[in-house]
């Protein structure tokens, strides 16, 4: 049996992910680079930014959708993961970081591709937050990171080929880093608006580049690495014990959703006209019962 081939991405797809990721890595290192004369490292400029995040981050769905043929069974499933992702997430929301729902962001992103990876993650998010009350500035940023996130176990290598124990360790790892890089970058966004704390790890704003980062490494070590080790272990033990019936359960519903497969309509042979052997007789001759 043929490998299930990810939803390949086209032109638009990759040029609007390029673009919101180019955009979304600004939003989240500006103020490092920002002169504390210019009033610009502040939090009361950030929800314009946000304003400016949303209509890219639907621009990558659109573009997605339209560019990467897919269809609307494509758009159940993305519904259904997403429904199920919005779900997982409140499970372990406030308890040391546990959040079960990026174990199915990376298995979806595996077999689903990137460019469906970055939409399901950031549609994730967006139902999460509607449902959790969970709404605002930051929101934005969790769609992006989350994206991110998805779209880069689709990226992995080895999905023609590698399949059992040592792809499950290949995502088991990828999930593990890329818990704390979430946690990471999510740090960033939200560390530069405490500045001006007379603390250690507080950021200074227009302070040299150097001297932020390792106030920000120091502020990573002393308020989130428990919570984004206690993320990364439960993503890899969820990966490894629940992965397997997981990864086998997308692979045979995209298989037999089969969103690339092309449709073609053949016209029915005209009333009286005899069907080839084996094939259905018309409609129109069949006698009434």
């Amino acid at each position: 049996m043929s490998a299930v081939r990810p939803v390949r991405l086209g032109p638009r797809s990759v040029a609007a992910l390029v673009l919101v990721s180019l955009v979304g890595v600004i939003a989240f290192g500006w103020p490092l680079l920002a002169d504390s004369a210019a009033g610009l490292a502040h939090s009361k400029d950030a929800p314009w930014l946000f304003a400016a995040l949303l209509p890219l981050l639907v621009a990558v769905v659109v573009a997605t959708i339209s560019d990467s043929g897919l269809d609307a069974k494509a758009v159940a499933m993305l519904g259904v993961l997403a429904a199920v992702g919005a779900a997982l997430r409140p499970l372990g929301a406030g308890t040391a970081g546990l959040e079960p729902m990026f174990f199915l962001m990376v298995l979806s992103g595996r077999v689903l591709g990137p460019g469906f990876g970055f939409v399901l993650g950031s549609v994730t998010i967006f139902a999460s937050a509607l449902l959790t009350g969970g709404v605002g500035p930051w929101m934005p940023f969790q769609m992006l990171a989350m994206g991110w996130f998805t779209m880069g176990a689709g990226l992995l290598p080895g999905w023609e080929r590698l399949r059992g124990w040592g792809e499950l360790v290949l995502l088991a790892l990828y999930g593990a880093a890329a818990a704390f890089f979430y946690g990471t970058v999510m740090n960033l966004q939200g560390w530069t608006y405490i500045g001006g704390l007379s603390t250690g790890v507080s950021f200074v704003p227009g302070d040299p580049l150097h001297e932020n980062l390792v106030r920000f490494l120091a502020y990573c070590l002393a308020t989130s690495v428990g919570w984004d080790l206690g993320r990364a272990v439960l993503t890899v033990v969820l990966t490894l014990t629940v992965g397997p019936a997981l990864l086998k359960a997308l692979r045979r519903a995209t298989r037999r959703a089969a969103f690339e497969a092309p449709v073609s309509f053949e016209p029915l042979p005209a009333p009286g006209t005899p069907s080839a052997p084996g094939a259905p007789p018309h409609p129109e001759a069949s006698p009434m019962p």
